[in-house]
């Protein structure tokens, strides 16, 4: 494998994650939520910063950059185009199906509107990587801030086609309270049971529910399984499309505690 990912904890939920191409010594990192947690990151791998990709322009996602850019002043940052006048200092604005070379790797640019209507994910399909910001979450998704919810499960649907064995690095720890929420919808899904324990346990002892996968995704989260009768039954929908039990899901994450 041509990369290395350092995944880390920062402020009270987020997580910061650096990539380092092996080949060249290029290292990006996805997101800036904490400029401070970054740079002790990078201190800790012994990288130097090249690249700053950006998901989507909310503050606990970009507010890093100054501290990086301090350090490391010609640091590219890489973010959504239709979100780069609201993020600042962009040196590369992105859209659909860009490519984007991190030294000798790189990752295609799929934009998932609904948290914000300009989000983007990084996809390095020679390393069967996705960044997916605060698109997917592990048994979760993002709250749809900017989009009709339909666009969401647009968004949801294209990386659900991505290969089963990706690895899926979010933006945050959410994964106890989601599977909580899964468990509410889909109770009857042994799979689901069982991962539901594990992250409990993981959680318990303080380490990271992610990296997840697209297969244990389609397997377990909600949001990825609004086909499924039972799901839709469970929703007073049972011969509803799927976007529409998506957005009833959605909203009743929304009042869930």
């Amino acid at each position: 494998m041509p990369v290395h990912v350092h995944q880390f904890a920062c402020l009270a939920d987020n997580y910061g994650a650096l990539v380092h191409d092996t080949q060249t010594g290029a290292t990006a990192t996805i997101d800036a939520p904490d400029g401070a947690a970054v740079l002790a990151a990078l201190a800790e791998k012994g990288w130097n910063l090249t690249d700053i990709l950006v998901t989507h322009y909310h503050a606990d996602h970009i507010q890093g950059i100054p501290a990086l850019k301090a350090k490391f002043p010609k640091a590219r940052v890489v973010a959504p185009a239709k979100e780069a006048a609201r993020i600042g200092g962009v040196d590369l604005a992105v859209k659909q199906d860009d490519f984007v070379h991190i030294g000798a790797t790189g990752a295609r640019v799929i934009e998932t509107p609904g948290h914000t209507a300009g989000h983007v994910v990084y996809y390095f399909e020679s390393d069967e990587l996705l960044f997916a910001g605060d698109t997917l979450f592990a048994m979760g998704c993002g709250r749809v801030m900017e989009t009709p919810l339909a666009v969401m499960w647009d968004s949801l649907m294209k990386l659900a086609i991505l290969p089963g064995d990706t690895q899926v690095y979010c933006g945050h720890e959410y994964t106890l309270a989601n599977a909580k929420f899964a468990l509410s919808v889909d109770g009857g899904n042994d799979l689901l049971k069982t991962r539901a324990a594990e992250v409990a346990a993981l959680r318990a002892q303080g380490k990271a529910s992610l990296p997840t996968t697209i297969t244990l995704e389609l397997d377990t989260n909600p949001f990825l399984r609004a086909e499924d009768p039972d799901i839709a039954a469970r929703m007073g929908l049972p011969h509803a499309d799927p976007a529409s039990v998506f957005a009833a899901l959605r909203e009743a994450k929304n009042g869930f505690s």
